[in-house]
């Protein structure tokens, strides 16, 4: 699919911003969604509502069938053992949630260890937070170096006896960078210590395979990767997750109830408690067939890297050492410049970026800064917007000095 094929499928594209064409890079916080999903969700929400698994009659059936046709295709998308292994959640923030009770209420025990990554994404530490503070128990920082790359080989140091846990991202929302989740995954499996990967990012530019990756849980959202809102999914192995409770009760997720005690349907139904997402989940299968045909982008993402990279007063956060470790994805800070105010003048030019700390307070408190500014770009977006976007803000910079 050529570039031009693909942007013609995202309505968005068409907008206008101050009488300027949009050019679009806040993609790290949610992509945009393609017609075919759009009619997706709109089919389904005007035809084919009806409440899932429980009643005979037809839509019920049809609106089933679509349910559990994403759910077989982000099973094979992900190379999964079992499309009963794929949890739908809202999102990765409540895949992280449900892996953290499950995981803590099942295989954690008082005093017991969690190893977290210094560059993760507050939903990937503020559930186990909530957690070692139920439980007692005593959570370690796997720090980045000065270039955003975990130090892995600190593991080594930080495992001991009682650590049973070990959650990264796949990729940092903020640094861009590429984890290393199969080195960590050896050394998990050589010690007997789950390894749990927040994939947000990881999903959208990279080829997933969990079963070569060797983790034991993997979460992402469907908004980052073209999909519909309020949706998400878990991924484990299966062994781990009939092992671990429901974090929600109530319909759909039982076997029977009684007034002496309620048993539960088995895995995934378990963990997926009430009236699901009916219009947003299915939308997965249009989701990924679209990301299936999608060019790489790998030229856009050199190019401003490179750039970004010979701005002698713009300090970029994730240098992976190579290409191939970095997404497209741009976190940086400019000396004597707030990154707010560079966002709110990179808007009037038409350009959406993010600023802030992007729910990643402790890393920026690791860089000594309050605060970035970062430009994640997906494959609609083109070699023109990447330069206009280089050009822009050096004229930005330039007005705020």
């Amino acid at each position: 699919m050529t570039i031009e094929e693909l942007r013609a499928q995202f309505p968005q594209l068409q907008r206008t911003v101050y009488g300027k064409p949009l050019v679009y890079l806040d993609n790290a916080a949610t992509s945009l969604r393609p017609q075919s999903v759009i009619d997706r969700w709109t089919e389904i929400s005007a035809h084919g509502t009806a409440n899932l698994h429980r009643a005979v009659h037809h839509i019920a059936a049809e609106a089933t069938e679509a349910y559990e046709n994403a759910r077989a295709a982000v099973a094979s998308f992900i190379n999964a053992p079992s499309a009963d292994e794929v949890v739908f959640t809202s999102g990765a923030t409540h895949s992280l949630n449900l892996a953290a009770w499950g995981i803590g209420e099942a295989f954690l025990q008082e005093g017991d260890e969690i190893i977290i990554g210094e560059s993760e994404h507050h939903s990937n530490i503020v559930p186990w937070q909530l957690l070692s503070e139920r439980k007692h128990l005593n959570i370690k920082v796997l720090p980045v170096n000065e270039f955003g790359r975990l130090k892995i080989e600190d593991l080594y140091y930080l495992i001991n006896p009682r650590t049973r846990l070990v959650c990264i991202s796949h990729v940092s929302n903020v640094l861009g960078v590429v984890n290393l989740v199969g080195f960590v995954a050896e050394i998990c499996r050589r010690h007997g210590i789950l390894l749990l990967v927040d994939g947000a990012q990881g999903i959208v530019h990279l080829p997933v395979d969990v079963q070569e990756l060797g983790c034991d849980f993997y979460a992402f959202s469907g908004h980052k990767m073209y999909g519909a809102p309020g949706t998400g999914v878990l991924w484990g192995r299966k062994e781990l997750l009939d092992k671990m409770p429901p974090m929600f009760g109530g319909g759909e997720m039982i076997d029977s109830v009684t007034w002496l005690r309620s048993t539960w349907a088995p895995v995934p139904r378990k963990f997926e408690a009430g009236t699901q997402n009916i219009s947003g989940t299915p939308c997965f299968v249009e989701a990924i067939e679209l990301m299936k045909q999608m060019p790489s982008g790998d030229e856009v993402r050199d190019y401003v890297y490179d750039k970004l990279r010979g701005m002698s007063d713009v300090r970029l956060y994730g240098l992976p050492g190579e290409n191939s470790l970095k997404i497209p994805l741009f976190s940086f800070t400019v000396d004597g410049v707030h990154h707010e105010d560079l966002a709110l003048i990179l808007d009037k030019m038409g350009i959406a970026v993010r600023s802030g700390q992007m729910c990643a307070e402790p890393l920026m408190d690791a860089f000594h800064v309050t605060g970035m500014l970062r430009a994640s770009f997906a494959p609609y977006n083109t070699m023109q917007e990447a330069e206009y976007f280089v050009s822009s803000l050096r004229k930005a910079i330039s007005m705020l000095r």
